[in-house]
């Protein structure tokens, strides 16, 4: 029985009409360059860091300085995650037949990895300075992280509005920059707090402090980034996806008798593969069925690479096989 890929590749980054023919289908997400983005929040956040790390040595603020180095393994993370953009643009092959979407996938583990590393160091030397906090010029902390807010969350709003208005939800490459500079945004306010709080009430504590609730925030974030990182690198349904939704729907269909064989995972850089065997004993048109499910499943689920198996039998030859005791061969 054929197997029907209703499901052409094209460009992730090259806005497509939508269209069904017996050929296959593209999308309509009309979406500026992923790169462009990166590549913009990199050399922005790079620039920052050399300004903080700059002010930080200066004043010998751990708030600043450990600022600096949390956006400094965030540009090696968006670095990571722009070389990552790159590859995923890479045409498939023979070799390479989904090409490098999945890069986006492997970024973020390296991306998070990073961020585990540096929560501890920093948290420790903040633990370390409480005994003796130094005397810091507040209004240096106070402009410096003002500046770090705005920056951070311009870099944010690249990352959660350059996908097709999809946003960082589902993709993990811009989800785990998005997630990392919104920190940032955060961590900044909080140094201004600190800042202020040593202006006007002389609390040199504030400065250790701060840099200990930036081990914390990084903490927090890695270790749900490296989960969602490592769940999609093990090809586990993505987290926005009810696969028993997905399974009632297909069941629904005109015609559908039973749906065998679901899988649902990541394919990396906002695409979402599906393949599924569906008993279905009409002879009718099933290229104009399938067409309906392509767009059903794209437009109820956000799954954009389908690839659906029609079967005309009442039972599924691999689920006889499967159910097979191991050792033996299940027979007609």
């Amino acid at each position: 029985m054929p197997a029907h890929d209703r499901h052409t590749p094209h460009d992730d980054h090259t806005p497509h009409d939508h269209g069904h023919d017996h050929a296959g289908h593209g999308h309509a997400h009309g979406a500026p360059s992923g790169t462009r983005a990166f590549a913009i929040a990199t050399m922005v956040n790079l620039a920052y860091t050399a300004l903080e790390a700059g002010y930080g040595f200066w004043t010998d603020s751990l708030a600043l300085l450990s600022d600096a180095l949390h956006n400094f393994g965030d540009v090696l993370g968006l670095a990571l995650a722009w070389g990552a953009a790159s590859m995923a643009r890479r045409a498939p092959t023979g070799r390479h037949t989904y090409g490098w979407r999945r890069a986006t996938l492997l970024s973020p583990l390296g991306n998070a990895l990073l961020l585990v590393g540096f929560s501890g160091a920093l948290g420790w030397e903040a633990l370390r300075r409480f005994s003796s906090p130094p005397d810091i010029p507040p209004m240096p902390v106070i402009v410096i992280a003002s500046i770090g807010i705005a920056v951070n969350l311009g870099a944010a709003w690249l990352m959660r509005d350059g996908h097709g208005g999809h946003g960082h939800s589902h993709d993990l490459n811009r989800r785990g920059a998005f997630l990392h500079l919104i920190g940032d945004a955060a961590v900044s306010l909080a140094a201004v707090l600190a800042g202020l709080g040593m202006l006007w009430l002389d609390w040199r504590w504030l400065d250790p402090a701060t840099a200990l609730l930036v081990a914390v925030v990084v903490a927090i974030t890695a270790t749900r980034l490296l989960r969602d990182a490592f769940e999609a690198a093990m090809d586990a349904v993505p987290r926005h996806v009810d696969q028993a939704q997905v399974q009632a729907w297909l069941e629904g269909q005109p015609g559908v008798d039973a749906v065998h064989h679901l899988h649902i995972w990541s394919l990396g850089a906002g695409e979402i593969a599906l393949t599924a065997h569906l008993v279905r004993p009409a002879t009718d048109d099933h290229d104009a069925f399938l067409d309906t499910l392509v767009h059903g499943l794209d437009a109820q689920f956000g799954i954009n690479h389908p690839t659906l198996q029609i079967e005309h039998g009442r039972a599924c030859e691999h689920d006889r096989h499967d159910r097979a005791p191991h050792g033996a061969v299940a027979h007609d």
